[in-house]
């Protein structure tokens, strides 16, 4: 046998087939990283005028009638949103329409501009994704590679939109089934994140900047602060996604027009604006997640607050996502059990911003990844060690509910994939009498 062949080099088949996730990454990365420069971008003056007339708050339930009348009349086939995603990339289901990406990129603008508490990565992940099966329609390419593409437009919208190329990738793999990594696509999604990143800032786009974490090492007193903190955390994340899909279901069954849903969920926000008397839980609120690094001042209730703006802006059906606002529910809480446990306060907001969605997306490992792209790599170990018992203690529950379950997060195997709210629709009826 001859040197080459023990070493096994790439046959020529297996590098053209490189070549071509080469380019088509490269392609999905460039639609996801300009369409999330252009949301940026619109973003920030949105929340600029906003921050400079906060009067138009006051019209938030008649945008929300607005974009509600628009999305019943013109976006059924896409109000799941990111469990559309989810659900086309197991099924293989018809072409996502579209015109997906610019009503949830003008939908999420709107909700910014008039003060929804809602974040943007579920923009940027629609927004990739309809992006990227227009263009594996256009390229025809086979079902497989179709299911690639769109994990890499997943994690091109997603890696992009904040910065987090590597992140973005692993996202892109893991949040779709519980239980199993879509190493398949690892090329195409890291390729896509990677430039989509570049392109996004290349097109100016300016990302927050989070302190760096000064090493701490662990040790066996640490390690049982951060487990109640994990506990913490994972009971948190567990009301969120227990009270947003609660008010969703309830408005629903209870309201049927969308429009008059949003306009009621408008009314709210305005009126617990007026309560709590502070516009700081309105929109993404990302200098407060800043100040959660620094300021041991910030009011213990902050997070509560924040789950309270967030969950009934979008169980009322605006658009946005989840993740800034559970970056900012995490960093606060994260904050206030950090003076509790006398953990150094940037590294608690840190890691509590991470955990946070980490436990609510079940995907403990893009977000471990994701918090050493933020925060630097001497957070690693305890953001490591946070997600994993964080996503373990929420259980078999999602932001995402069309995300399937494989393998238990107490380790059994299903035979099949199982829709998350399948499992908990079965674990309900097992407790009814």
């Amino acid at each position: 046998m001859s040197l080459l062949d023990r070493l096994q080099l790439p046959s020529r088949p297996q590098v053209v087939t490189l070549g071509q996730w080469l380019v088509l990454g490269s392609l999905v990365g460039v639609l996801c990283g300009a369409a999330s420069a252009l949301f940026l971008w619109l973003l920030e003056r949105a929340t600029t005028f906003r921050g400079d007339h906060p009067v138009i708050i006051f019209a938030l339930p008649v945008a929300g009638l607005v974009i509600g009348g628009v999305y019943e009349r013109f976006g059924r086939s896409i109000s799941a949103g990111n469990n559309l995603v989810i659900d086309t990339l197991h099924d293989d289901g018809p072409e996502l329409p579209l015109r997906m990406a610019p009503m949830v990129l003008l939908g999420t603008v709107l909700t910014h501009l008039f003060g929804g508490s809602a974040g943007r990565e579920g923009t940027a992940v629609q927004m990739g994704a309809s992006l990227t099966d227009w263009l594996s329609h256009r390229l025809r390419v086979g079902k497989e590679q179709r299911r690639r593409l769109l994990a890499a437009g997943v994690a091109g919208g997603f890696g992009s939109v904040f910065g987090t190329p590597v992140a973005g990738a692993v996202f892109g793999l893991e949040f779709v089934t519980l239980g199993r990594i879509e190493y398949g696509a690892l090329v195409p999604a890291l390729v896509a994140a990677v430039v989509g990143d570049l392109t996004t800032r290349a097109l100016g786009a300016v990302h927050t900047v989070y302190p760096a974490v000064a090493e701490l090492p662990l040790s066996p007193l640490l390690l049982l602060k951060w487990v109640v903190f994990a506990a913490a955390v994972a009971a948190v994340t567990t009301v969120f996604i227990e009270l947003t899909h609660t008010l969703k279901r309830r408005g629903e069954a209870h309201v049927r027009r969308l429009p008059v849903r949003m306009f009621i969920g408008g009314v709210v926000v305005v009126a617990l604006w007026q309560l709590v008397g502070t516009t700081d839980y309105l929109g993404l609120g990302v200098p407060t997640i800043v100040r959660a690094f620094h300021d041991p001042t910030l009011p213990q209730t902050a997070f509560a607050l924040k789950l309270v703006f967030t969950a009934v802006t979008l169980g009322a059906g605006f658009v946005g996502g989840e993740v800034t606002p559970l970056f900012f529910i995490g960093a606060a809480l994260g904050s206030t059990l950090g003076r509790a446990l006398g953990i150094p306060l940037e590294l608690a907001a840190g890691v509590g911003l991470a955990a946070t969605f980490a436990a609510a997306s079940n995907t403990p490992l893009a977000l471990s990844i994701m918090g050493a792209e933020l925060l630097g790599v001497a957070a690693l170990p305890h953001l490591a060690v946070v997600c994993v018992l964080a996503y373990l203690f929420t259980g078999h529950r999602s932001i995402y509910p069309a995300q399937r379950l494989l393998v238990g997060k107490g380790g059994r195997r299903l035979e099949t994939p199982q829709r998350l709210r399948d499992v908990g629709a079965k674990s309900d009826e097992k407790q009814s009498p």
